[in-house]
């Protein structure tokens, strides 16, 4: 007597938690890759940090049109070390906060892995629902508003960075900017972030080919 053939048998999860969801790899380390050659091409223009702290360079000014003159021209020069000093300032303020930088490590996280490098044709499947591109982006800013808006989390972030802009508006008031010879190509320069420029659009370009 011939015995049944046998049946291909599928092993699918059936346990209802978060699918394994593929990520682009690749992309993921381009990412990396490119905004850790950003950031040092920014540091590469720091002044030296002695410069902010000269005693001689430090006085009041007289009168508030040369406290404006001497913040804008303080900027223009120290811009890299002003954007590190409220990093800073920040950092400490997340820090001393441990659950509200879980919490918004925890957002990141999602939006990277979740979203941004997470291939298109591989759907995100949580407790056996498969949700579409549309939904997952709609879950995860609708959980960015919350996070942000309707937690202390806002407004640590908004105060973290006031007082970072309050000591450097005080110690650009108070640096004596004579002694600061900006070259012309940096007095060109839009701004502290324009070093970023080169490498945002191929950043984008890497995390749109992981959705295709």
């Amino acid at each position: 007597m011939a015995s049944p053939p046998t049946l291909p048998i599928s092993q699918s999860s059936t346990g209802g938690g978060l699918s394994q969801t593929p990520i682009a790899t690749p992309a993921f380390r381009a990412f990396l890759s490119r905004l850790s050659s950003s950031v040092r091409q920014g540091f590469a223009h720091r002044r030296p940090w002695y410069e902010l702290v000269e005693r001689n360079s430090i006085a009041r000014p007289d009168n508030l049109s040369e406290a404006v003159f001497r913040i804008r021209r303080n900027l223009s020069y120290f811009r890299v070390n002003y954007i590190t000093v409220i990093a800073s300032v920040l950092a400490i303020s997340l820090i001393s906060h441990p659950f509200s930088l879980l919490l918004l490590l925890c957002l990141l996280a999602a939006w990277l892995f979740l979203y941004m490098f997470r291939q298109s044709d591989q759907p995100l499947v949580i407790f056996g629902r498969t949700f579409s591109d549309r939904e997952t982006l709609g879950i995860l800013v609708l959980s960015t508003i919350i996070v942000v808006f309707l937690t202390s989390i806002g407004s640590l972030l908004i105060s973290g960075v006031l007082v970072g802009f309050a000591v450097v508006c005080a110690h650009g008031a108070f640096r004596i900017p004579e002694d600061l010879f900006l070259d012309e190509q940096e007095q060109v320069n839009p701004g502290f972030l324009s070093f970023l420029g080169g490498a945002a659009a191929p950043t984008v370009a890497a995390a749109a080919a992981a959705r295709v």
